[in-house]
């Protein structure tokens, strides 16, 4: 996305996103309509903020341990997952060059005018950064590919992928553990200023459809020839 930014192929979606949000998940406050987004900027507090961090940030590591997991008890549920969780990227990919977006921090930040090479901004999860005076948020944000890359959120994709298969390989408690940081990670994506809630469910289906789609390819006899092939390989 570095090399070929979205915003050259297609109009990015700044006021229209917003407008939509406000429509549909509109708060009514002090006689205002404003997104929820605005609405939690105006009720931060230091513990949303730490456990918006935390949350966040377990979309790296609780994917990598499923894996991990998978990888020593069920050789054939590690493949799949991990390409589901590639074909769920690929959707996800393939709509941010369809339909690139605007985030609300950046509608805060720039208004509705379109700034092309725009910084990456680690928004609302910079006070997690300033409650622990470490830049951990800022040093992953300022290195970010495109910012116009906000629908659907690939983070709130990932722990419905994680949750799915944890469900599907009977892990009995821990998949309560990866219930909590799906919803977690749902509203600090809200919380913190990087997502509308249109940008979540646009996430959360995002990740059904990718898991749909492979399980069907999976069933197909000449896909199903080479994942047993490819298993054979890893085993």
């Amino acid at each position: 996305m570095k090399a070929f930014p979205n915003y050259w192929f297609n109009e990015v979606h700044i006021e229209s996103l917003y407008q939509i949000e406000k429509s549909w998940f509109g708060i009514n406050f002090q006689g205002m309509v404003i997104t929820p987004n605005e609405y939690w900027l105006l009720h931060t507090n230091s513990f949303l903020d730490v456990c918006s961090g935390l949350f966040y940030i377990m979309w790296i590591p609780v994917p990598l341990a499923l894996a991990t997991f998978l990888f020593f008890r069920n050789r054939q549920q590690f493949q799949y997952f991990s390409l589901t969780f590639v074909l769920v990227n690929f959707i996800g990919f393939a709509i941010y060059y369809a339909y690139p977006a605007a985030p609300p921090w950046y509608v805060k930040e720039y208004g509705f005018n379109f700034f092309a090479n725009t910084k990456g901004n680690s928004a609302g999860l910079s006070r997690f950064d300033l409650f622990f005076d470490f830049s951990l948020f800022q040093s992953i944000y300022s290195k970010g590919s495109n910012v116009f890359a906000a629908m659907p959120s690939l983070h709130s994709s990932y722990p419905v992928t994680v949750l799915y298969y944890g469900l599907k390989n009977h892990l009995g408690k821990i998949n309560i553990f990866f219930a909590i940081v799906m919803v977690g990670i749902w509203f600090a994506a809200i919380y913190t200023s990087h997502h509308y809630m249109l940008d979540v469910l646009a996430g959360i289906i995002t990740a059904i459809v990718g898991i749909s789609v492979f399980n069907l390819l999976a069933r197909t006899p000449q896909i199903k020839k080479y994942l047993d092939l490819f298993q054979s390989k890893i085993s």
